[in-house]
């Protein structure tokens, strides 16, 4: 698997599920996803967009798989958060329509990228 480590620094941040999607989720153009479930409205931004006092955690970067990938693959996210997991490395994943992402606590990347590339994947630096 061929996977793109984005130089984003990324902020996860919740909020409650009646709130309306904040402009600060999209002002810096960069990686931003906004889940809203029953419980929750889930933001994960650049860090550096995110208003002090939000109930948020800093310090993810963030991989992305190579795709687009058919939605009839398998184990394609398997493959990738096993070592991981075997590693004691926690993760933050997430897809869209064309592919998959694997967020990671920045104090694990240097790690990770050693698990992934032992395990056969190839790890490319943007």
């Amino acid at each position: 698997m061929n996977l793109f480590l984005l130089k984003d620094r990324l902020s996860i941040s919740r909020l409650t599920s009646d709130e309306d999607v904040p402009a600060w989720a999209f002002q810096s153009g960069g990686f931003t996803s906004v889940t809203r479930t029953a419980e929750e409205l889930c933001i994960v931004c650049d860090q550096g967009s995110v208003p002090p006092g939000t109930k948020s955690e800093n310090g993810w970067r963030i991989l992305k798989f190579e795709g687009p990938l058919d939605f009839a693959l398998t184990g394609i996210l398997l493959a990738v958060v096993r070592p991981l997991a075997e590693a004691g490395i926690s993760i933050f994943a997430m897809s869209t329509f064309d592919t998959d992402y694997v967020m990671l606590k920045e104090e694990n990347v240097a790690t990770a990228v050693s698990v992934l590339e032992a395990a056969g994947h190839r790890i490319e630096f943007e």
